[in-house]
């Protein structure tokens, strides 16, 4: 059974920093594309980061480009994002997901593959 735990979150000033994690197990983690997306409150999801297994390739969102990175440690199981220069608008629960293959696209996988999703606040 795929698996997912993310932690990290919590609340921070405006500009601050988070680094997020979501572990895998349950599945070969190195073998497959990641992704992070973001609920803002009363909103749906929204794709914001995503990293290939392989190559390491990643992608981000542009609401968040420039401010947010994306990583993984395959030996660990473990993806990261790390979040600085928080703005309110940021603020929201954070969810991990697996994609299907090795590569990801900007379409956030099927339901099924998520975790249970952290919550970040930022507010002064």
């Amino acid at each position: 059974e795929v698996q997912l735990v993310e932690s990290g979150g919590g609340l921070v000033q405006p500009g601050g920093s988070l680094r997020l994690s979501c572990v895998g197990s349950g599945f070969t983690f190195s073998k497959f594309a990641m992704v992070w997306a973001h609920q803002a409150p009363g909103k749906g999801l929204e794709w914001i980061s995503a990293i290939n297994s392989g190559d390491s390739t990643t992608g981000y969102a542009d609401s968040v480009k420039g401010r947010f990175t994306i990583s993984r440690d395959n030996a660990k199981n473990t993806l990261y994002l790390q979040m600085n220069n928080l703005k309110t608008e940021d603020t929201g629960r954070y969810y991990c997901a697996k994609y299907s293959s090795p590569r990801f696209s900007r379409v956030l996988p099927v339901p099924g593959s998520w975790g249970q999703g952290t919550l970040v606040t930022v507010s002064s």
